[in-house]
């Protein structure tokens, strides 16, 4: 028997720390290891305490787990699974029922509430493991529904070179708002709400780009040749995560499955 969330219920617009990484854990293995979700608290526990693809690291009890999935109960994100046996409370979330996100929306935010801000080239290699983002064109319609719907702020707009996205769930203590990083904007375009200090600081540094000298000759390909050979290790570096990732969540999967065959066999 699965619960089913309150009619009406509030809106949700602020998730405690706790709240963004059990509710986080909960989505990831949704989308990573539907064969072994719903949860147990054993396994979410494992989950959110895992090393990759966290930040910050936690180390959660069980009874901290059960108390958040407690208050996210009582919001109507998650609900327990009663099995047949009885014996094992399995827990699943709700967001689809809370919200209306797009699948790709859902991907995104799973990504931003266990990791917060990060690029949205990084963001687009994370989210795909779970669903298919073929292009940062396509993940950009995902954030400006987010954006449109208030649940996702940018540091910059988001055809920018270098943008950098978060979630919006975030406490008004939390002193996580992203600044508008004018820096990134185009030349000439300061906004009228940017500090006399900031400002005087770009337009120093577009005055001394200005005046440098080019590079020519074999300085140019110098500096071509670095910046392919960053791309690839970069790009080599988040495939090895991706990997990483997913051997870590096997890793977890294989984990439950053994739990729930001991506490069978022992019931």
């Amino acid at each position: 028997m699965i619960e089913e969330p309150e009619q009406d219920a509030p809106p949700i617009t602020e998730l405690s720390k706790a709240q963004r990484r059990v509710l986080g854990t909960l989505l990831e293995k949704a989308f990573t290891t539907p064969e072994a979700y719903p949860l147990t608290v054993k396994a979410l526990t494992a989950g959110c305490n895992q090393k990759s693809n966290r930040h910050p690291l936690t180390e959660y009890s069980e009874d901290d787990v059960h108390d958040v999935l407690d208050q996210l109960r009582q919001m109507g994100l998650v609900a327990v699974v009663h099995t047949e046996t009885g014996r094992t409370e399995r827990f699943r979330h709700y967001m689809r029922k809370r919200f209306t996100f797009s699948e790709p929306q859902l991907a995104v935010l799973t990504e931003l509430l266990l990791r917060g801000r990060q690029s949205i080239g990084d963001l687009r290699s994370r989210a795909s493991r779970m669903v298919a983002i073929e292009s940062l064109d396509e993940l950009r319609v995902a954030l400006r529904g987010l954006m449109e719907q208030k649940y996702l702020q940018a540091n910059t707009g988001l055809e920018r070179r270098g943008v950098e996205v978060d979630h919006n769930f975030y406490g008004a203590g939390e002193n996580k708002k992203l600044d508008w990083d004018a820096g990134l904007e185009d030349e000439g375009e300061e906004r009228s709400s940017q500090p006399p200090a900031r400002a005087q600081a770009a337009a120093e540094s577009r005055a001394t780009s200005t005046a440098a000298p080019p590079l020519r000759g074999p300085h140019v390909a110098e500096v071509s040749a670095g910046s392919a050979a960053l791309t690839q290790l970069r790009d080599e570096n988040r495939e090895l995560q991706t990997r990483v990732d997913s051997l870590e969540h096997e890793v977890s999967r294989l984990k439950g499955l053994v739990d729930d065959l001991v506490r069978d066999l022992r019931g």
